[in-house]
């Protein structure tokens, strides 16, 4: 179960609400995402239904001396008093009796319900950390794996100066987003930064300028970089009829297994099996088109 204590959430919103914390200091529990979308989490004042903070705006500020003690019933995570409204006496009281935290915001409810339920689907979104090189190739998200020493950092380089961007080196952060997707990011120790070997850290950003590096992408494609087996042999079909992919956080990615070789232009290789895959999200397969293409041939020759 994921969570985020209250006293984070009003750390990370603060500037960005001008929450101001009025009463409850000493308490602070966390909000969990018990398995429901972030949305069900927070709303307008709700009694029939509580929501894990409650928003309260003008129109019901004007009413909720009469309903304080059901409110604290529900054992609501966080209290927020929001369109400017100077909190009810009754009700800074009766949170600081609850430990309830009380926050007051002068922005608009509904932009406070807005902006936190996007904020608790980013921190309450399942996410997984993973070894690789995310790019952005060609606008679509492509995590280069493979093991250590492959050549995964020096390839990101190369696509880097091929007009391309950087998301994260060596650990990515990935989250499961609310259309069933899959989010990856950098960790913020790591931004900007990336690590190839005899050169050491190396500051994308500083080096090759604002536009070679991005905040987040969504993950399309996976490209792995496989050393040959023993004995020189291949580590994948030289024509692969079927589609590879693999699950992360329960959704299905594309991946393509690229075999490191001397003489290979890898980034050319990534960017020719990208272009492939923007082609199959619009409905084109060029290996169904040839299978087609060699089914027709033999119908014809009979």
């Amino acid at each position: 179960m994921h969570q985020v204590n209250v006293a984070r959430l009003h750390d990370d919103n603060r500037e960005a609400l001008s929450l101001a914390w009025v009463a409850g200091r000493d308490g602070g529990t966390a909000v969990r995402s018990e398995a429901v979308a972030a949305a069900a989490l927070i709303g307008h004042l709700n009694l029939t239904h509580p929501n894990s903070i409650q928003v309260i705006g003008a129109y019901e500020a004007g009413m909720v001396s009469g309903f304080i003690e059901r409110l604290f019933e529900s054992h609501p995570a966080a209290i927020i008093v929001a369109d400017g409204v100077t909190p009810p006496s009754a009700l800074v009281e009766a949170a600081t009796r609850a430990h309830t935290p009380l926050f007051a915001s002068p922005l608009p409810a509904p932009r406070v319900i807005e902006k936190l339920t996007r904020y608790l689907a980013k921190a309450l979104a399942a996410h997984v950390e993973r070894h690789g090189v995310f790019m952005d190739v060609l606008g679509l998200g492509v995590l280069i794996t493979g093991e250590s020493g492959v050549g995964k950092s020096e390839l990101g380089i190369e696509l880097i100066s091929r007009g391309h961007g950087l998301v994260a080196d060596d650990v990515v952060d990935l989250s499961r987003i609310g259309d069933g997707g899959i989010e990856g990011r950098c960790p913020a120790m790591l931004k900007d930064f990336i690590e190839v070997r005899g050169l050491g850290l190396l500051n994308i950003r500083t080096i090759f300028g604002e536009t070679a590096v991005r905040r987040k992408m969504k993950l399309r494609l996976i490209t792995h970089l496989a050393k040959p087996l023993a004995g020189g042999k291949d580590p994948t079909e030289r024509l692969p009829l079927a589609e590879l992919s693999e699950d992360i956080l329960g959704v299905t990615v594309r991946k393509v297994i690229i075999p490191v070789a001397a003489g290979r232009n890898l980034a050319v290789l990534v960017e020719a099996a990208v272009r492939n895959e923007i082609l199959k999200l619009r409905g084109i397969d060029s290996t169904e088109e040839f299978l087609a293409r060699q089914k027709q041939k033999m119908q014809d020759s009979e």
